[in-house]
Protein backbone atom coordinates (compact mmCIF):
# COMPACT_ATOMS: atom_id res chain seq x y z
CA UNK A 1 0.00 0.00 0.00
CA UNK A 2 1.12 3.50 -0.36
CA UNK A 3 1.63 5.56 2.31
CA UNK A 4 0.82 9.49 2.39
CA UNK A 5 4.35 10.83 0.81
CA UNK A 6 4.30 8.30 -2.00
CA UNK A 7 0.83 9.44 -2.93
CA UNK A 8 1.99 13.26 -2.75
CA UNK A 9 4.63 12.26 -4.50
CA UNK A 10 2.54 10.27 -7.34
CA UNK A 11 -0.20 12.86 -7.76
CA UNK A 12 2.81 15.80 -8.17
CA UNK A 13 3.90 13.52 -10.88
CA UNK A 14 0.72 12.66 -12.18
CA UNK A 15 -0.88 16.05 -12.53
CA UNK A 16 1.69 17.95 -15.04
CA UNK A 17 1.98 14.81 -16.81
CA UNK A 18 -1.79 15.28 -17.20
CA UNK A 19 -1.97 19.14 -17.76
CA UNK A 20 0.97 18.48 -20.45
CA UNK A 21 -1.03 16.04 -22.63
CA UNK A 22 -4.36 18.18 -22.19
CA UNK A 23 -2.13 21.10 -23.73
CA UNK A 24 -0.67 19.13 -27.02
CA UNK A 25 -4.37 17.43 -27.25
CA UNK A 26 -5.95 21.01 -27.40
CA UNK A 27 -3.59 22.07 -29.54
CA UNK A 28 -3.92 19.31 -32.10
CA UNK A 29 -8.07 20.07 -31.65
CA UNK A 30 -7.24 23.54 -32.38
CA UNK A 31 -5.63 23.05 -35.73
CA UNK A 32 -7.78 20.62 -36.85
CA UNK A 33 -10.87 22.21 -36.06
CA UNK A 34 -8.96 25.46 -38.82
CA UNK A 35 -8.63 22.56 -41.32
CA UNK A 36 -4.86 21.86 -41.18
CA UNK A 37 -3.78 18.65 -40.87
CA UNK A 38 -1.73 17.40 -37.88
CA UNK A 39 1.45 17.17 -40.61
CA UNK A 40 0.72 20.59 -41.66
CA UNK A 41 0.74 21.90 -38.40
CA UNK A 42 3.92 20.17 -37.22
CA UNK A 43 5.28 21.55 -40.07
CA UNK A 44 4.19 25.18 -39.51
CA UNK A 45 5.32 25.24 -36.05
CA UNK A 46 8.88 23.90 -37.28
CA UNK A 47 9.32 26.46 -39.38
CA UNK A 48 8.58 28.89 -36.88
CA UNK A 49 10.80 27.13 -34.93
CA UNK A 50 13.37 27.82 -37.23
CA UNK A 51 12.26 31.01 -37.73
CA UNK A 52 13.20 32.11 -34.14
CA UNK A 53 16.13 30.90 -34.44
CA UNK A 54 17.10 32.63 -37.41
CA UNK A 55 16.22 36.03 -35.34
CA UNK A 56 18.20 35.15 -32.20
CA UNK A 57 20.84 34.50 -34.05
CA UNK A 58 20.46 38.19 -36.19
CA UNK A 59 20.25 39.48 -32.56
CA UNK A 60 23.46 38.30 -31.57
CA UNK A 61 25.29 39.27 -34.47
CA UNK A 62 23.92 42.35 -34.11
CA UNK A 63 24.62 42.60 -30.20
CA UNK A 64 28.58 41.39 -31.35
CA UNK A 65 28.44 43.97 -34.21
CA UNK A 66 26.52 46.87 -33.19
CA UNK A 67 25.58 46.95 -29.39
CA UNK A 68 23.01 49.31 -28.47
CA UNK A 69 21.06 49.28 -32.01
CA UNK A 70 18.26 48.08 -29.95
CA UNK A 71 17.83 51.85 -28.34
CA UNK A 72 18.26 53.09 -31.58
CA UNK A 73 15.07 51.60 -33.17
Amino acid sequence: MLSGGQLVALFALAIPIVAIVMNHMTGWRKAKAQGLSEGAAAELAARAAGLEDRVGQLERILDAESPGWRARH
